[in-house]
């Protein structure tokens, strides 16, 4: 197997936007640095943000499609983010300090009838993905092309919120790689499950509105599953560009 990393994204609060990175450093048994370092926890949420809390948790696109259509930029050195969204004024804060601002500038995004978000919360050295081991999601753009062509229509590859993209494989070859080593650039990550896909991926990312029926074209498959999610075994600097191959 021979193939190269496209693409690299973090999404530093989860559900609420993406950023594009050029290459990032990889530590074992981390996520992917600043992604989901933030998530939104609910009105009717239980969790305290002292440790991982699985989706349910938190306010995200599958409850709340408008969310997909946010975007992000993270200043590492002050911890500030900044949102966007085609129906809402772009938002600079400090997560930590100033989670009221950001409160304020998503509940007009929330639909009736769903818990609003009531606070930001943050596990030191954790980031909040779906997994309950620190993952990094692994894309294939071929399977992408194969959704956009069962579909018969382009679709943005950000309705899969995917952390890094890998072109030179085959559809759904990705699979495969379950149980096995693949190294990137001076990393090693060890492919541990197929993702399984929510109602989020049925969200147009440019307009935050449902539009794809993404579940019932994956089950043409046999499954509703897209990528697969990794950890790290051996820490190193990633960027675009590398070469993705077996360990």
């Amino acid at each position: 197997m021979t193939a190269r990393l496209t693409e690299i994204w973090r999404h530093p609060i989860k559900a609420h936007g993406r950023e594009a990175l050029d290459r990032v450093r990889l530590e074992a048994g981390a996520t992917l640095p600043w992604d989901r370092a933030w998530a939104v926890a609910h009105e009717a949420a239980r969790t305290d943000g002292s440790a991982w809390a699985p989706c349910a948790e938190f306010t995200r696109g599958a409850k709340a499609p408008a969310l997909m259509a946010i975007e992000a930029a993270l200043d590492e050195a002050t911890e500030t983010v900044t949102l966007r969204h085609p129906d809402r004024p772009a938002l600079t804060f400090r997560p930590d300090t100033e989670a009221a601002a950001f409160l304020d500038w998503v509940r007009p995004l929330m639909p009736e009838g769903r818990a609003l978000p009531a606070r930001l919360v943050r596990v030191p050295g954790r980031g909040m993905t779906d997994t309950d081991f620190p993952s990094i999601s692994l894309c294939n753009h071929a399977s992408h092309r194969a959704v956009e062509q069962r579909h018969g229509r382009p679709l943005s590859r950000h309705r899969w919120r995917g952390n890094l993209w890998v072109e030179g494989l085959a559809p759904w070859e990705e699979f495969d790689l379950v149980g096995r080593e693949v190294r990137i650039g001076g990393a090693v990550l060890r492919v541990v499950e197929r993702t399984g896909r929510c109602s989020a991926t049925t969200a147009n990312p440019e307009t935050g509105r449902a539009d794809v029926d993404t579940l019932a074209l994956l089950r043409s498959w046999g499954h509703e599953d897209f990528a697969v999610y990794a950890e790290v075994v051996e820490g190193g600097e990633i960027a675009a560009g590398d070469a993705v191959t077996r360990a």
